[in-house]
């Protein structure tokens, strides 16, 4: 028998079928499992294979709604793509509690993009950081002649900035295109513009253009969401004072402030995975601007106002899209965009950062009352019961055992499982 090897010359290039072949030999397969990644739902193997490379199948996950969201006094039911239990009931959950005092509101920056072009091998870099700069206009040029569309619809570059930074390999001169992308993600567009710009900053600096390529901290295209929790809507101001200390642990720990913004993140990229966003873009985005200061910090505060009530606000990038990429290629997304009714991409971002808002809201909730084990509980038996074979019949009863003792572990599921279906049969 010949050893495996993952050096597969021409992989790409072979039908989806064959494809699978490789990897189910690979793997060692069964049959049931190669059947299974044939199954497609939503999204036809045709369409997955224009969208990424070497395709052997399709995966999926829940598509579920967050209900009671009251966003710019406009009702909103929210799409979320998600694995993790208790997110979307949570997220519906705090929702509710915002209407009270108006709902949760909303404001953006603009859909404005950096891309960066890096300078080596400059002596003296002041000097042609200047010379660049003596050149704007020209540079703005040529990058809007690589898009004529989005300069029509009132997009386009608006500005250059030079930069000049210490490294390790010497100072570097870094140009950015300040890019409004109107409705797109932008990527492609700011992209394509720094490399058509990167061979007159050459030609003007004498240096060597190595990088040419979109920022993802993108901190000119920031949304905010704010709101305010009636007491009695959350059980009073000792509620009240538990939260906003629970956010001032996040504020003054690192330790914290990474699980705080994971929290935040769970109904952000839900939504970016309903829409075919760029998640990964927004991830990043938003874990470099928690950082912004030098100290990694929450990108919520939560506060008391004079009346005893809870106050929240969120800033934080979002480049989100509504065209290009997967957004358009994706029917479920198109569903998606089309429940949450948005025009804009700024709007469809500004969504997403009430949703964020409300995620860290309802976490802290359960955290500073009873813990954030309560609500996740009976979720988790659930799924732990579906892995140790229950059938639709005892499932509810499983759940009910485990969350009783206290005992929610696979091995106990299986116990009772089978105790379960003894007592049927």
């Amino acid at each position: 028998m010949s050893e495996k090897t993952s050096r597969i010359s021409g992989f790409y290039k072979l039908p989806l079928e064959e494809r699978l072949k490789i990897v189910a030999e690979f793997a060692e397969l069964t049959e049931e499992e190669t059947m299974l990644l044939k199954k497609v739902g939503n999204l036809d193997l045709s369409t997955a294979e224009r969208m990424i490379e070497n395709v052997v199948g399709t995966m999926t996950y829940p598509f579920a709604v967050a209900v009671n969201f009251l966003i710019n006094g406009k009702d909103r039911l929210i799409p979320m793509v998600i694995e993790e239990p208790s997110v979307v009931a949570a997220a519906s959950n705090a929702a509710k509690w915002a209407r009270a005092k108006g709902g949760i509101f909303t404001s953006s920056t603009g859909p404005i993009m950096i891309g960066q072009i890096q300078l080596t091998s400059v002596r003296d870099p002041w000097n042609v950081k200047l010379k660049i700069l003596e050149h704007k206009n020209e540079l703005v040029r040529i990058a809007n002649e690589q898009d004529p569309t989005l300069v029509s619809l009132g997009g386009g570059v608006k500005d250059i900035e030079v930069r000049v930074i210490d490294t390790l390999k010497g100072p570097m001169v870094i140009t950015h295109i300040i890019v409004d992308v109107r409705d797109a993600m932008g990527a492609n567009a700011v992209n394509t513009m720094a490399e058509a710009i990167a061979p007159y900053i050459e030609d003007v600096s004498g240096g060597k253009v190595l990088l040419r390529i979109i920022s993802n901290l993108a901190d000119r295209r920031l949304v905010r969401a704010r709101t305010v929790i009636d007491k009695n809507e959350i059980g009073g101001e000792d509620v009240v004072d538990r939260i906003v200390d629970a956010w001032a642990f996040a504020s003054a720990d690192p330790y914290r402030a990474a699980t705080h913004n994971k929290g935040i993140m769970n109904g952000i990229i839900a939504v970016a995975l309903a829409t075919a966003q760029d998640h990964r873009a927004i991830e990043a985005g938003a874990h470099a601007y928690a950082s912004r200061s030098g100290k990694y910090s929450p990108l919520t505060v939560w506060e008391k106002n004079s009346e005893g009530d809870l106050v929240g606000s969120l800033e934080m990038p979002m480049a989100v899209g509504l065209v290009g990429g997967a957004v358009k290629t994706h029917p479920v997304a198109r569903i998606a965009l089309k429940i949450l009714g948005v025009k804009t991409a700024d709007e469809l971002g500004e969504i997403m950062g009430a949703v964020g808002l409300i995620q860290n809201l309802a976490a802290l909730k359960a955290l500073a009352t009873e813990g954030i084990q309560r609500g996740h509980m009976k979720l988790h038996a659930r799924n732990i019961a579906i892995m140790a074979g229950a059938t639709p019949d005892i499932i509810d009863m499983a759940v009910e055992r485990m969350v009783q003792e206290g005992r929610v572990r696979f091995d106990r599921a299986k116990e009772i499982v089978e105790e379960l279906k003894k007592m049927k049969s």
